[in-house]
């Protein structure tokens, strides 16, 4: 028997989050005995038939057409996000690759040309599975100044934001709430693993998060997908005291899959004064022959 697979797991989270009076439904018959709609309930909202949904849930059937999709992101209230992880799951399916493993990411320079224009704030270069392969001294001094800021120059030993947070005592108290960025962080990686489902370093980093996070389980297994494209956190220094950032997420054109992250303070602001005091006592000095990991 075939394993349901990521489509069949996300359309069994989704329906599970759902309750019959969301989408208008009056409960009826015996009591529930799991949460969610019913898999007749959702292949009713979605017009099709029972036998059909259920085999899409169980991963038998890989032909589903882009109206069935549409109909079953309707139904289940997908919002465009999930709509299109949606679609990139059910191509998976209909497309299956052959697995490689990948060669190390590289930093284009124009990126590190990028990197080295917005030095006068925390930033960081990220991979398609959140290695570090680059950050200025601000950001390293800001994010993980415990860390070799040499870091990211060999591929071999990159820090790796997912695992620093979920793993990393250091970070776990730097954000005074610390349960919203692991959500947003577990969110980013659902997005990560439907665009590149066969990606086998990805999945050794789901698999070691899973096997030492408890907490990593349990956000994982709720299928939230969510970009972290920008959001304010406040964090516990431990040279500057608090600090509220927002860190913003900006694509990189010459590298889709990598991106940009820069935390920006609000003019003016006791946390704009905090990182100018940060500036001041990590000396904002570009160490020669790091580029990479300073830029």
């Amino acid at each position: 028997m075939n394993e349901p697979g990521p489509l069949g797991d996300f359309l069994r989270a989704r329906r599970a989050r759902l309750r019959p009076e969301d989408v208008g439904l009056r409960e009826t018959g015996p009591r529930r005995r799991v949460r969610g709609l019913r898999r007749e309930e959702l292949a009713q909202l979605a017009g099709v038939s029972v036998s059909y949904y259920t085999r899409l849930e169980q991963g038998t059937s890989r032909g589903a057409s882009a109206e069935v999709l549409d109909a079953v992101a309707r139904a289940l209230l997908l919002d465009d996000h999930e709509r299109e992880h949606l679609d990139r799951l059910a191509g998976a399916t209909r497309h299956p690759s052959r697995v490689r493993r990948p060669r190390p990411e590289k930093l284009a320079d124009e990126t590190r040309d990028l990197l080295r224009a917005v030095d006068g704030v925390p930033a960081l270069v990220l991979g398609r599975r959140t290695d570090v392969l680059a950050w200025n001294t601000l950001g390293h001094a800001l994010l993980a100044g415990h860390l070799n800021s040499l870091g990211p120059d060999d591929p071999a030993r990159r820090p790796n934001m997912s695992r620093m947070v979920f793993l990393d005592p250091h970070c776990r108290e730097l954000y005074a709430d610390w349960k919203r960025k692991a959500r947003a962080v577990v969110g980013n990686l659902r997005l990560a693993v439907g665009k590149h489902p066969d990606d086998p370093l990805l999945a050794e980093l789901i698999g070691e998060l899973t096997m030492k996070s408890p907490e990593f389980v349990t956000l994982w297994r709720d299928h939230r997908v969510t970009p972290c494209d920008a959001a304010s956190y406040e964090l516990r220094h431990p040279t500057v005291g608090p600090v509220t950032v927002t860190q913003q997420t900006l694509s990189i054109a010459r590298a889709p899959d990598q991106m940009l992250i820069v935390c920006t303070t609000p003019a003016g602001s006791p946390s704009e004064q905090g990182l100018a005091l940060l500036r001041h006592a990590s000396g904002h000095r570009t160490p020669t022959g790091t580029l990479s990991a300073t830029a």
